[in-house]
């Protein structure tokens, strides 16, 4: 049988245990792991925010933890042509997504090329979002 290869697509920005915790349950669900990092346009575009930490950082940071094999800049919002373009098996993303219009679509698109979407639980307590939130007030994270 052939390698499983893993997708965990991200934008990676403010890198923290939630981000961990997901390449590290990725890592453990298949053979090699790509990390898609998602550029600055794209998350501008998807998010409607800027990242924090410029690109070629972010993806230096998760090439350095030592858990994907490889990292690849999506330059698109649609995942499909990630899949053309690192040819992966099974696409991780958090369970914020399951059951939403967006994960329905996602599902769907990713079933039409012959790949698995598996949900990893989304840690809500320390997400990029709350990071920011925290540090747009001036405090510390809990």
């Amino acid at each position: 049988m052939s390698e499983i290869v893993g997708y965990v697509p991200g934008v990676f920005d403010l890198f923290h245990i939630g981000h961990l915790n997901m390449l590290r349950q990725a890592r453990s669900r298949c053979d090699l792991l790509v990390a898609g990092v998602v550029s600055d346009e794209m998350c501008e575009l998807g998010k409607g925010i800027r990242p924090t930490v410029p690109l070629e950082e972010r993806v230096a940071i998760v090439d350095a933890i030592g858990i994907v094999d490889a990292t690849y800049v999506e330059l698109t919002l649609d995942k499909r042509d990630a899949w053309r373009d690192v040819g992966f098996h099974r696409l991780f993303k958090g369970d914020d997504w399951k059951g939403t219009s967006k994960g329905d679509r996602l599902e769907k698109q990713m079933a039409e090329v012959g790949v698995e979407v598996h949900y990893f639980p989304y840690s809500i307590q320390t997400s990029s979002t709350a990071l920011r939130k925290h540090l747009a007030r001036g405090e510390a994270a809990s």
